[in-house]
C-alpha cells in the first residue's frame, strides 16, 4: 500500500500527487472500483472507508531544488516520507558519480535531520554498512542498502571467478544447475 515517487522537487508536485492518490472529495482519484485490482473488482464492500487511510506516499528528494523546498516539501499532509535519492542529488549538485563526496553527505545528513524533524518517515540508498550506521543513528527509518543490479553483477562476478580458478563458482547443486 506504498507508493514510492521519484524526482520530487517542490511542495506544488508533493500536493498534486497527495490528490492523485486520494479519493474525491479531497483527491481526484478514479472511482471506477469494478475495474480496479486495488478494490478487488469491487468485491470490498466499504473499501473506500479506509483506503485513503492505509496508503503511504513516499516522495524521492534528489535535487538541489528540492532540497531548497524540503521545508515546504515536509509541510505537505500526507506526504508520510521522504527518501534521498544521493547518486541524483550528487549530480543536480555537480558531483556526477559522486554520491558519497563530502557535500552530497552533508546535504543528505540535514535533509535526513530535517525529514525526522516533521515527524516524517526518513529513507536514502547506502552502499555501504558504516554509512548505513551512520545514517540510522540521524534517523534514517527506511534503507535501501546496495542496488540489486550491481548485487548480481558482483555475485555473477565472484561465480565466474570461482569457475576460472578451479575454486567452485557452482550453485552447490549436482545437477547442471
Amino acid at each position: 500500500q506504498s507508493l514510492l515517487i521519484p524526482m520530487v522537487d517542490t511542495a506544488e508536485q508533493a500536493e498534486t500527487l497527495v490528490r492523485a492518490i486520494t479519493y474525491p472529495p479531497h483527491g481526484m482519484r478514479g472511482v471506477g472500483t469494478a475495474l480496479a485490482r486495488a478494490a478487488r473488482w469491487n468485491q470490498i464492500g466499504d473499501y473506500f472507508a479506509g483506503v485513503d487511510r492505509e496508503l503511504c506516499l513516499l516522495i524521492q528528494v534528489e535535487s538541489v531544488t528540492a532540497l531548497e523546498n524540503l521545508d515546504a516539501i515536509l509541510a505537505v499532509e500526507r506526504v508520510d516520507g521522504v527518501f534521498i535519492g544521493p547518486a541524483d542529488l550528487a549530480a543536480s549538485m555537480g558531483y556526477l558519480g559522486q554520491p558519497a563526496h563530502p557535500e552530497v553527505k552533508a546535504a543528505v545528513e540535514t535533509a535526513i535531520r530535517k525529514i525526522r524533524a516533521a515527524g516524517k518517515a526518513a529513507g536514502s540508498l547506502v552502499t555501504s554498512q558504516a554509512l548505513a550506521q551512520h545514517y540510522e543513528s540521524l534517523g534514517l527509518q527506511f534503507v535501501a542498502l546496495g542496488v540489486d543490479t550491481l548485487d548480481l553483477v558482483r555475485s555473477a562476478r565472484q561465480t565466474l571467478s570461482g569457475h576460472r580458478h578451479g575454486t567452485g563458482g557452482d550453485s552447490g547443486g549436482n545437477g547442471a544447475y
